[in-house]
């Protein structure tokens, strides 16, 4: 059984795969239910043959930026079309890292709910339009975060019947310089987080965009990352990471999408 396999059965519904750290020519599915690919650039985009090969007895799905060019419903559309009809799509704003500044700059609300309109089965990425998702309707995908039980608790108390999935970053280990070397530069860049190394550069005298956020990163900073690690991710001990996906379930979230940090073979659970 492969990594890939073993980790997507450590209480997990999917697996989430980045095309920078696995090379998907050479990666096996066998055994994996479900499978994510995250959208980094258009250059890291696998073929079609190749993506229609992962589908198969696999859940596939790849992340699909509505303003990035080639993914857009409303204008250059060749990469989705090119999507072969096994693999499913999560339709999403995108990362403005992935971006051009023209591409960042167009409306994403009406082209949420085009690409909706032509993949009615797509998961609507919910980062930062959490209302606009909520309206394109499908299975909400959401990153967690720390209020993310208290929102999915929310929304199921408010009668929202629709399928919540959570993307999350996991690392089964306690040792801090290991948290900080896969997760670091993870939490680092969600809003907050980057708001509070800010801080702590200021008040440390040190230039903000040179703070470490591995495993050298000390002071301050190192708080800060560590804090952000714990409602950012689902990192500990494999009882711990059980405890909080039990919590995760119980909350009302259906389907738990997760990104091994260190790598599909270095699970230790």
């Amino acid at each position: 059984m492969t990594g890939i396999a073993t980790f997507s059965m450590a209480g997990f519904d999917g697996v989430a795969l980045k095309p920078t750290e696995v090379d998907l020519d050479r990666v096996s599915l066998d055994g994996v239910e479900r499978a994510v690919v995250d959208y980094e650039g258009r250059e890291r985009v696998p073929s079609s043959e190749r993506l229609a090969d992962l589908a198969q007895g696999t859940d596939l799905r790849v992340t699909t930026p509505v303003r990035a060019d080639g993914f857009d419903p409303l204008g250059d559309d060749r990469l989705a079309a090119r999507l072969p009809p096994n693999v499913g799509r999560v339709v999403v704003a995108g990362n403005p890292a992935y971006l051009s500044a023209n591409e960042r700059s167009r409306a994403i609300a009406p082209r949420l709910g085009a690409a909706r309109e032509r993949s009615p089965g797509a998961w609507v990425g919910t980062e930062g339009v959490e209302r606009i998702a909520l309206a394109a309707g499908g299975t909400q995908f959401e990153l967690l975060e720390p209020t993310t039980l208290r929102e999915v608790r929310a929304l199921r108390a408010a009668g929202f019947e629709g399928e919540i999935a959570v993307y999350a970053p996991v690392v089964f280990s306690e040792d801090e310089d290991v948290l900080l070397d896969a997760l670091g530069g993870y939490v680092s860049r969600r809003g907050s987080v980057a708001a509070s190394l800010d801080a702590a550069a200021d008040t440390s005298g040190a230039a903000a965009d040179g703070t470490a956020t591995d495993a050298t990163a000390t002071g301050r900073s190192r708080s800060v990352l560590l804090s952000a690690i714990e409602g950012f991710a689902l990192a500990g001990p494999p009882e711990t990471v059980d405890e909080r996906v039990d919590e995760l379930r119980a909350a009302g979230v259906d389907v738990l999408v997760g990104y091994p940090a260190r790598g599909p073979t270095a699970f230790g659970h």
